[in-house]
């Protein structure tokens, strides 16, 4: 296993996340844009332009490069294991340079940049049975983040109280994570989880369901109100509001109903590195 390669690899994912979006992301856009007037069709139109000289121009696709966070899955065969931290440290440490990012890592009180703009990637671990290592990173901007709710509801509540407290979040949003936006919903566990859950979601390609069937009435209702919302492309108005709506849930105690609601701004940036028991290694 060739160190210094796979730390490539992590770089080559960064660039890949920051440069170009997923094309189901473009393909969604590109369909709101074919269905908007006036206001709403130039803010799209502004958007697709950045999106399509970011991927020529090799440079990030928005100034916010966002907080660096990894969905990591791992067989425990894999043989390199004790390796993978250090080897998304040092790809994240090249990839503020090459890339490049914007020092996005502070002190929460005093607001300075430390000596490492980056020190502290937020990793999330999860282990099957095979022999590959799988890696998301999802560069998560501020705005939107800054968006994020967690309601710890009353199981009497039930759907309509999750639909409810989605809806106000959004609303209350209004134009401040650049719509259209991709909500992340997570139900159920604890109240770090189903925060967990509904940032996770958003690694899923926009259009894809639920497999339960009650959840996935669910996202489409509520792509439907909120779209009917009307705060539209930058919040400046429109038919677009949300480009997608995903949920995923798992089991709660029964005297609670976490849900925690993650919103994306337009630009869904995430990409994946795949790397095999020999240390080869591709991104897509």
């Amino acid at each position: 296993m060739d160190d210094h390669d796979i730390t490539r690899g992590i770089v080559e994912l960064i660039r890949t996340a920051e440069t170009t979006l997923p094309q189901d992301v473009i393909t969604a856009l590109k369909h709101a844009h074919t269905s908007e007037t006036g206001i709403a069709k130039l803010q799209l139109a502004t958007i697709l332009a950045n999106i399509d000289l970011a991927a020529k121009t090799h440079r990030p696709i928005c100034q916010d490069t966002g907080i660096q966070t990894f969905f990591i899955t791992v067989g425990t065969h894999f043989p390199y294991i004790s390796h993978i931290q250090q080897w998304i440290h040092d790809g994240l440490t090249q990839a503020i340079t090459t890339v490049p990012l914007r020092p996005n890592a502070v002190n929460p009180i005093t607001r300075k940049n430390g000596d490492d703009a980056h020190p502290s990637p937020i990793l999330y671990w999860d282990f099957n049975t095979g022999d590959t290592l799988q890696i998301h990173t999802l560069p998560k901007g501020s705005g939107s983040e800054n968006m994020s709710a967690l309601k710890m509801l009353d199981p009497c509540d039930g759907i309509d109280g999750i639909t409810q407290c989605i809806l106000d979040t959004v609303t209350t949003a209004a134009g401040r994570p650049c719509p259209p936006t991709i909500v992340g919903v997570g139900i159920g566990g604890d109240a770090p989880t189903a925060l967990k859950l509904g940032k996770k979601s958003l690694l899923r390609p926009i259009g894809s369901r639920h497999a339960e069937k009650t959840i996935a009435r669910l996202e489409t209702d509520l792509i439907t109100l909120l779209n009917d919302t009307g705060i539209g492309p930058m919040g400046l108005g429109g038919k677009t509001t949300v480009l997608d709506v995903r949920i995923e849930m798992m089991p709660c105690h029964p005297a609670g109903l976490p849900v925690g609601i993650v919103l994306q701004c337009w630009a869904n940036r995430h990409a994946e590195l795949l790397v095999t028991a020999d240390g080869s290694w591709e991104v897509h």
